[in-house]
């Protein structure tokens, strides 16, 4: 699942298959040697991309990622205030970024992403509330799912200080030590605004059989293009022949 087995994964059995992982490749366009092009609401626009990484994703963790220099990002302000002798160019980001409140976000280069609420939606039944844990390790069994039913994620973040790039979800699960699935969802790229936002993974189909039940672990992550994490989360969770009594 999205956050089971594969919240992202494309597989309508929650994808127990490694080469099942799904992600969005965009058309790739020259751009310089430190920027990167990004499309925001439908809208391309080039930003100098950071240095700085915070936590290491799935595939740096297992492939050999060639590493680069970045030039340091640029506030929301610059960005707004660039080529504002270009009539086109100025109405373009004024009709991308007009909601933006520039006194709130300030200087701040870099973008931060906070995630509000997380819930799984299954048809017919209650959502499960999921509590975000600060600490990014729920306590004990984080939630059941039952054999063979439909389900999706559905979560909400806000975004302040800066445009993030490229934010991204990646889920990886193992069952008795063994990596069962691995699987990434490209959410995309947002500026900053108080109203948070919304995403729903598409909807996936639990496993069913005996040895599709028992417990799982699995870590969950949402980084942007730079690399940086904004959550992650390791867990735990079941699934059952039946939906647990308290979900």
């Amino acid at each position: 699942m999205s956050l089971a087995v594969g919240v992202a994964s494309s597989s309508k059995n929650m994808g127990f298959d490694e080469k099942s992982s799904r992600s969005k490749e965009s058309t790739e366009v020259k751009t310089p040697p430190n920027e990167e092009e990004v499309e925001l609401h439908g809208e391309k626009i080039h930003r100098t991309m950071s240095e700085s990484s915070v936590c290491a994703t799935e595939d740096d963790e297992e492939e050999d990622v060639k590493k680069i220099d970045l030039g340091p990002q640029v506030t929301l302000k610059e960005q707004f205030e660039k080529d504002k002798d270009d009539e086109s160019l100025r109405r373009w980001k004024e009709q991308l970024l007009g909601s933006v409140d520039f006194d709130s976000v300030g200087e701040t280069l870099e973008p931060d992403v906070k995630i509000v609420s997380l819930a799984i939606i299954s048809p017919g039944r209650p959502d499960i509330l999921l509590p975000v844990p600060e600490n990014g390790k729920p306590k004990g069994l984080w939630f059941t799912l039952k054999e063979g039913s439909r389900y999706r994620l559905k979560f909400t973040f806000q975004v302040s200080n800066n445009i993030v790039s490229g934010l991204k979800y990646s889920n990886t699960v193992w069952k008795t030590g063994v990596k069962v699935d691995s699987t990434k969802e490209m959410i995309g790229t947002f500026s900053p605004q108080q109203e948070p936002y919304t995403h729903e993974m598409p909807e996936e189909t639990t496993p069913s059989g005996i040895f599709a039940r028992g417990s799982y672990s699995a870590r969950s992550k949402f980084v942007d293009d730079d690399n940086k994490c904004y959550l992650e989360i390791n867990y735990t969770f079941d699934i059952r022949k039946d939906w647990s009594s308290t979900s």
